[in-house]
């Protein structure tokens, strides 16, 4: 049933901000909390595919949020309208057909679900009561907006995050495969039977290897498809992002395209790639008499490599603010930045992302490389300043449990305190 929204409290609105100005780690809780007193719910899920890092942002009854798969979202965003909810849509009952029930964590569920004009799916569980469809449709375009606007800032914590997610999730997809592969072989085995006739036995196990095989190849390309980019496809992602540069009465920008067929590039590299470019071009068109400005991406098959030379004053260094901005985003992937400026001639900036993650000994020290994924979740919260019952919320978990991960990291780690173990993190990174 949809209700049209006819006060906006100012409680709602202040709300709506702090989500806002949470971390992407933080926004499904954040978010819960504003909806929960306009639609109680038991679990609320986010799937976008801004996020390449954690597409799965959730928080809520645990059953579910730790269960609930990328599957299972997308076959309920193939289900969903996109964008608004309007008032001319509304009666016109375009929404109508919105799914009202879905299978998430394995089980099937009463959902409420919207799709955003960026594509992001926000799904609550157990909605009770009417809904104020179109209210809740409003709060969800905003915070749609401000995640692809936090991935497309790339800040150096949400790229630091994504690299290590990708990591783990490679990892995962490596066991899903090898226990896939054990268990068809296996069931192969049985043909060889002697309890069961040869055909029958053939006929039955040749279906369930063929179907499990199928759907070990849906669920591989689907997280590729998360996780990675075509060079040339972000390449022309950046060309359309500095379009309104030369539009508008800037300079002229030249690219020079990278191989078609070079390796996709992880998303948080590809992510990271069009934000320092974004951010060096701004930051060349602040100087006097730049009339040019010269991109170039290539892919050495192991590195992102950017090359960024304007015809300006030849005036930047490393130490120039807007420089250090870039570097802080390089130095999260572990990358290069050298800049080398002529004066009267121009500047010039050459940019290294590797394409891989490090081993986990170097992206942490040897002890953090032991922390499981939710030790290493519960630890950066507290080392953030959040206490128990917020990591408890920000989780969900119980606060308990909180404090068993706690001593877990503090031993593993060989600190007493939650400075020394901001320390430590910010020492294994």
């Amino acid at each position: 049933m949809i209700q049209r929204a006819v006060t906006y409290p100012v409680e709602l609105l202040d709300g709506l901000a702090s989500v806002a100005s949470s971390s992407l780690l933080r926004i499904a809780g954040a978010f819960r909390e504003v909806l929960e007193p306009v639609v109680a719910h038991s679990a609320l899920v986010i799937f976008t595919e801004d996020c390449t890092g954690r597409p799965r942002k959730k928080a809520g009854d645990p059953a579910i949020v730790e269960g609930v798969t990328i599957a299972e979202l997308d076959a309920v965003r193939q289900r969903t309208p996109r964008g608004p909810v309007t008032a001319a849509l509304a009666d016109a009952g375009r929404h109508a057909d919105r799914p009202t029930s879905a299978v998430i964590a394995g089980a099937e569920r009463p959902i409420a679900a919207w799709l955003a004009d960026t594509g992001a799916l926000l799904v609550l569980t157990d909605p009770q009561g009417p809904i104020d469809d179109r209210l809740v449709g409003a709060l969800w375009e905003v915070v749609a907006a401000g995640i692809r606007q936090q991935v497309a800032t790339a800040a150096p914590d949400y790229l630091r995050d994504s690299r290590a997610a990708s990591s783990e999730r490679a990892g995962a997809i490596a066991e899903l495969t090898d226990a896939h592969a054990t268990t068809l072989e296996s069931i192969l085995a049985v043909t060889r039977s002697r309890q069961t006739s040869p055909e029958d036995a053939r006929a039955a196990v040749t279906e369930i290897a063929s179907a499990a095989m199928v759907e070990l190849r849906a669920v591989s390309d689907r997280d590729r498809q998360l996780a990675e980019e075509p060079v040339a496809r972000a390449f022309a992602r950046l060309r359309e992002d500095l379009r309104p540069l030369a539009r508008f009465g800037g300079p002229e920008v030249q690219f020079i395209e990278p191989p078609v067929d070079g390796r996709a590039l992880p998303g948080e590299v590809a992510h990271a790639g069009r934000a320092i470019v974004r951010g060096t071009v701004l930051a060349l068109v602040e100087q006097s008499s730049v009339g040019r400005v010269r991109v170039q991406w290539d892919c050495d098959g192991s590195n992102l490599l950017i090359g960024i030379r304007d015809d300006g004053p030849g005036e930047l260094t490393v130490d120039t603010p807007s420089v250090q901005q870039l570097g802080a985003r390089v130095a999260a992937l572990r990358g290069s930045l050298d800049v080398q400026a002529t004066p009267g001639w121009g500047s010039e900036l050459h940019v290294t992302l590797p394409l891989d993650p490090p081993p986990a000994t170097q992206t942490r020290a040897d002890s953090a490389a032991a922390l499981t994924e939710r030790e290493w979740s519960v630890a950066e919260l507290a080392a953030g300043g959040a206490r128990n019952r917020a990591i408890a919320e920000t989780l969900t978990i119980s606060e308990n449990t909180v404090k068993f991960h706690i001593a877990n990291v503090l031993r593993k780690l060989g600190v007493a305190s939650r400075v020394e173990l901001a320390a430590a993190l910010a020492a294994s990174r």
